[in-house]
C-alpha cells in the first residue's frame, strides 16, 4: 500500500534513552530544522511543493514558543518542533514567503513533499499531547517538560508522563464480492467508508472488529486479519486497516452512530474509486480506507 498520508518519515528519531539532553543541546543549533506549529496548525514554506522545515531563524520571528521537542535528525541536521501561540498563525499567513493550513488539508493538497508528512504528524502529535497534560493524572500538579520532550515529570508526587497514541481498528467487512460500507452524518457528501472505532483496554484487535461492526451495523464477523496501519495525528491515533469476514448480511445498524450502512460491489467501489460512480464516492486517498478498499479490488 503506498501514498497514504502520514506514513512515511525519513527522521532518524530520537532515542531519549541515550540522549536525554538533546533537546537543550541543539536548541540554539543555528543548522536545526524546524517544525513550526502555530497552535494546530503547520507553518510551511511556500512553494509547489513547500516544506515543513524551516530554518532556525524562524524563532526570531516568534515573541515566544510555548514548547519544543527534539523529534530526531534528518541526515546529520537536527530537528526540533516547536509550538507558537494560535495567533501567530496570522502574521505567517500574511507573510507570502509561507503558507499556514491544517494538517489534513496539507496532505491533500500536496503543499509538501509525501515523505515529509510523517515528520508533520509525529511533531503535531507529541506537541499537542504536551498541550494536553500541563498537569499531573496522579496528583494534579503541574508537570515539566523532560527527556528532550519524550515524557512530562510532576516534581510533586515524581510521576513519569509519556505521549500516548490511541488505537483505531479501521476494518474492510466482505462477504463475496460485496463490502460493508457505513456512513455518518460529517462526511463529505455521497462518500461511505469502512466501519472504525476505538480499541478498548484488554480486547484484541480481531475482537476489537468483530465488536465495533456489530455495535456500529449489527453484522456479525467471523475470520480478521492485519492489513496495514496509518498514523492519525487528529490528536494521536493509530489507525490498524484490517479485513474481516461477514458471517451473513443482515444489517440493523445504530443511527446514533451511522447515518447508513449497506452493502457495495466490487463494481460500485471500483467506480467509487475511480470517481465515476453516479451516487456514491470513496475516501479520499490520504485515508488508509481508501486503500483498504483499493486492496480489495485489486484482489491484493
Amino acid at each position: 500500500m503506498t501514498s497514504m498520508a502520514y506514513i512515511t518519515n525519513r527522521l532518524v528519531r530520537h532515542s531519549v534513552e541515550h540522549d536525554p539532553d538533546a533537546l537543550a543541546r541543539h536548541a540554539r543549533d543555528p543548522g536545526a530544522a524546524i517544525v513550526l506549529l502555530a497552535g494546530d496548525l503547520p507553518v510551511l514554506a511556500a512553494g509547489r511543493p513547500g516544506s515543513g522545515f524551516l530554518p532556525a531563524s524562524v524563532l526570531d520571528r516568534l515573541p515566544e514558543h510555548r514548547e519544543q521537542v527534539f523529534l530526531g535528525y534528518l541526515g546529520e541536521r537536527p530537528v526540533i518542533a516547536t509550538l507558537a501561540a494560535a495567533e501567530m498563525a496570522k502574521p505567517f499567513q500574511d507573510d507570502p514567503a509561507f503558507t499556514v493550513e491544517n494538517l489534513r488539508a496539507v496532505a491533500m493538497s500536496g503543499l509538501v513533499p509525501p515523505e515529509e508528512l510523517g515528520t508533520l504528524a509525529m511533531a503535531k502529535s507529541l506537541l499537542d499531547w504536551h498541550a494536553r497534560h500541563r498537569f499531573c493524572a496522579n496528583c494534579g500538579a503541574p508537570t515539566r517538560h523532560a527527556q528532550a520532550g519524550f515524557r512530562r515529570d510532576c516534581p510533586q508526587c515524581e510521576a513519569q508522563h509519556f505521549p500516548r497514541t490511541d488505537p483505531v481498528v479501521i476494518m474492510l467487512v466482505t462477504r463475496g464480492d460485496k463490502c460493508l460500507l457505513g456512513r455518518q452524518p460529517r462526511f463529505a457528501p455521497r462518500t461511505y467508508s469502512c466501519l472504525a472505532g476505538f480499541l478498548e483496554p484488554g480486547e484484541t484487535i480481531e475482537d476489537a472488529v468483530r465488536r465495533e461492526v456489530l455495535e456500529e451495523a449489527g453484522v456479525r464477523v467471523g475470520a480478521v486479519r492485519y492489513v496495514a496501519s496509518q498514523p492519525w495525528p487528529f490528536p494521536s491515533s493509530i489507525m490498524i486497516g484490517c479485513a474481516g469476514e461477514a458471517e451473513s448480511e443482515d444489517i440493523a445498524f445504530d443511527t446514533a452512530e451511522l447515518e447508513d450502512a449497506r452493502w457495495f460491489t466490487k463494481d460500485d467501489v471500483r467506480r467509487m474509486l475511480d470517481g465515476t460512480h453516479e451516487t456514491f464516492a470513496a475516501p479520499m486517498p490520504i485515508a488508509i480506507a481508501h486503500h483498504l478498499l483499493r486492496h480489495w479490488v485489486q484482489g491484493s
